[in-house]
């Protein structure tokens, strides 16, 4: 049996576009992101004429759960909130723009850009810890839809997860991952082993998002 996960980003919020670190910050979309979820909720119904899909996950952050509402209104299906899809928590870093990291913590900062699997992060959860948490909700979700197509809405740093994994990709290997808001990532899994179907879709958007989580 074969179960295809889609996996997608959550639309633009007012911190990726100035480029600050959100992590479990519950941040909301801005206009931009609201219409990408509208293009995104489009798409998918388009898509499930094809195949239907037969559950909605979605990270319990704000900027996650609207894109999700957004495509399930028109799927006519519910969002089922899970935690497991948060973003990883950046603890101290949290709120900081990319440029400002250093300058105000300079430790946090060093663990964080070192990829270095088992670092803590001040406050937040080493690389290894949040690959764990991710793994572990992809597979729970995959053992509750055996040969089914289901959406999954989270975050650029899950989508980086789900890559690497399905791509056997070390943690500590630099991020090369396109991370873009409301791409379609498509994986499949089957037989216990992921694989990617496709990935960074945006046919349905005019612009492309940024890729700063």
């Amino acid at each position: 049996m074969t179960t295809e996960i889609w996996l997608i980003r959550h639309g633009e919020t007012p911190w990726n576009r100035a480029r600050r670190l959100q992590g479990w910050k519950d941040i909301p979309l801005n206009e931009e992101g609201a219409s990408q979820a509208a293009k995104l909720a489009r798409r998918l119904t388009r898509d499930a004429q094809t195949g239907p899909f037969e559950a909605i996950y979605s990270s319990d952050l704000q900027r996650a759960h609207d894109t999700a509402q957004a495509a399930a209104d028109l799927l006519q299906l519910r969002v089922r909130p899970e935690p497991g899809l948060r973003e990883r928590c950046y603890g101290v870093l949290e709120g900081l723009a990319m440029d400002e990291l250093e300058q105000h913590q300079p430790e946090a900062a060093a663990a964080w850009r070192s990829r270095e699997p088992d670092r803590q992060l001040e406050g937040g959860e080493s690389l290894r810890q949040f690959r764990d948490r991710v793994v572990t909700t992809m597979e729970d979700v995959v053992a509750r839809h055996p040969d089914a197509r289901v959406l999954l809405f989270a975050h650029g740093g899950v989508l980086d997860i789900a890559w690497r994994h399905a791509q056997r990709i070390p943690l500590n290997h630099p991020r090369d991952a396109v991370l873009l808001n409301t791409a379609v990532n498509r994986l499949s899994h089957a037989d216990g082993h992921w694989s990617i179907m496709g990935w960074g879709d945006i046919s349905h958007i005019d612009a492309a998002g940024d890729d700063i989580v």
